[in-house]
């Protein structure tokens, strides 16, 4: 139909997926020709099991097809291949597909148990992507609090609040509740953070 729609279109490609061969129509009349021709590409997905994954996305689809029984270890060696490539997409998103992946694999588990099972509620935790969106965070909700506190504050004080680290932005967090002024945070900064 696309192609009937936009006769532009005239070196194409298609693919039709099955789950198997055994699966696949046997009565196609009028597609027969079409079928058989170079443009048209079949895979059976119990086939792409065998395969070696060259690629995360075939890697994927492996592990929609794997066994209950394969399916962790397959993920893990998926994961894995996540993280020593360079993909042109977010790490994070692959993550995300093959968690959800799983969470239909293992319908009585939830997220939390599919993440320990994987080895990812972890590791995830102890990336420095992870370290440094956790500090962001930090620096940003004790910057609006200070303001809504105390007032504006200036910029070279900003500064020394995004230099924080976790631990101190945490222990700035609770000291904010007991501060009425400027000069509060400034005393605080001064017994905290001596080398600024």
């Amino acid at each position: 139909m696309f192609l009937q729609q936009n006769p532009e279109f005239t070196n194409w490609q298609a693919v039709v997926i099955f789950p198997s061969k055994s699966l696949e129509p046997e009565d196609v009349g009028l597609y027969s020709l079409l079928l058989e021709s170079s443009q048209v590409q079949r895979f059976y997905l119990n086939e792409l099991e065998q395969m070696q994954p060259f690629s995360v996305a075939i890697g994927l689809m492996q592990l929609i097809v794997a066994s209950q029984k394969r399916t962790p270890a397959r993920a893990k060696q998926l994961l894995s291949q996540v993280e020593q490539q360079s993909l042109p997409f977010p790490k994070a998103t692959i993550i995300e597909l093959l968690e959800t992946t799983m969470v239909y694999k293992f319908p009585l588990l939830s997220r939390q148990e599919i993440a320990e099972m994987l080895g990812l509620a972890e590791s995830i935790k102890d990336t420095r992507v992870y370290q440094e969106g956790l500090e962001q965070e930090g620096q940003t909700l004790v910057l609006k609090l200070l303001s809504r506190k105390v007032g504006k504050l200036p910029t070279k004080l900003e500064s020394q609040i995004k230099a924080l680290p976790l631990e101190k932005l945490e222990e700035l967090a609770e000291a904010l509740l007991d501060f009425s002024t400027l000069d509060d945070f400034r005393a605080w900064l001064h017994n905290n953070n001596p080398g600024q």
